[in-house]
């Protein structure tokens, strides 16, 4: 159990989950499938996954860039969480000492020199850490409260277009104008789901959100509808 390693990425104490999945003698791809799932938990919850996971990735020897996750005190905690027998209690033992190892250490200046050695040990894996650093930096995910907000300002500027909820066109095109929306935001961001947005871009979303309306076709189609509804009034 000795081969976990915790390091600080921003200030944030750090495991990798391929030594994880080794510790607790999984397939990492297991591991990793998961996590995934607990990340769902979290954002449905509204909490910030960063706070327990954060998305990275590793080059293998055949030099493919491939998938894993940085392991927080707090995701180490969830995964021990599901695990019962010897092999949780000795993953427990092993990350809450080596977190709380390296938590001493930031802490106390006079440890400059140990966190130096430390640091020599692990030098095979600084081109590693450096990645993952700018990778939290530039890709880290907007969080569950965020994603919120992008949903319920993206669903009011829809149906402020097409007029309001009890509009004609709404009751006919509300989902043709959404699926307009939502595809055109996933491009220009490039993502596969709104709830992947970067939190760097977090306030750009927002503006977008702010700016867009239907294209020429679909609004001459919301203004037909929507005068028609208006002809059936005054008769």
């Amino acid at each position: 159990m000795d081969q976990l390693k915790v390091v600080s990425i921003n200030g944030q104490l750090v495991t990798d989950s391929r030594e994880v999945a080794v510790m607790v003698d999984r397939e990492h791809n297991a591991l990793l499938k998961s996590i995934r799932g607990y990340l769902q938990h979290l954002t449905q919850g509204g909490f910030d996954r960063s706070e327990f996971f954060v998305e990275s990735t590793y080059e293998d020897s055949t030099g493919r860039t491939l998938p894993s996750f940085l392991l927080t005190k707090k995701g180490c905690h969830m995964v021990a969480n599901k695990m019962t027998g010897e092999k949780g209690v000795l993953f427990t033992a092993a990350y809450v000492s080596k977190f709380e190892e390296m938590e001493k250490q930031l802490v106390q200046p006079s440890n400059t020199k140990l966190l130096l050695q430390s640091a020599l040990q692990h030098e095979e894996r600084l081109e590693t850490v450096e990645t993952d650093v700018k990778y939290l930096k530039d890709h880290m995910r907007i969080n569950g409260p965020q994603e919120q907000r992008i949903n319920r300002n993206a669903r009011g500027k829809i149906v402020e277009c097409l007029g309001g909820k009890d509009s004609n066109a709404y009751k006919v095109n509300s989902k043709k104008v959404f699926s307009q929306f939502w595809n055109e935001f996933k491009r220009h961001f490039e993502i596969p789901r709104y709830g992947e947005l970067p939190k760097v871009r977090f306030d750009e979303a927002l503006h977008f959100i702010q700016e867009w309306a239907p294209d020429t076709s679909l609004r001459l189609e919301i203004k037909a509808l929507n005068n028609q509804q208006h002809l059936k009034l005054v008769e």
